[in-house]
């Protein structure tokens, strides 16, 4: 016997909010399901979207936080580099 539609959409959702705790971004979330869990990029789009809309507020203040640290990210590398540049 199948899944039912719905429980394969919670499935859905259930794996992108373990790529929200790895701090993924859309389009990787939908890379990985479909790379490893044989979920078409349609499919998770889709799910991703709708979660998008119910919890507008906190997937906006995620990619705030992912682009807060993207840039912390470069800042620390710019550093770095910078250090050793001084050293040579």
């Amino acid at each position: 016997m199948s899944e039912s539609p719905a429980s394969y959409i919670r499935m859905v959702q259930h794996l992108i909010e373990k790529c929200l705790l790895h701090r993924m971004n859309k389009e990787e979330c939908i890379d990985a399901l479909n790379k490893h869990a044989n979920i078409k990029p349609v499919i998770t789009s889709t799910v991703w979207g709708e979660l998008e809309k119910e919890n507008s507020e906190f997937f906006a203040a995620y990619e705030r936080e992912r682009q807060n640290q993207t840039t912390e990210t470069k800042t620390t590398e710019e550093v770095i580099e910078e250090s050793a540049d001084d050293e040579d």
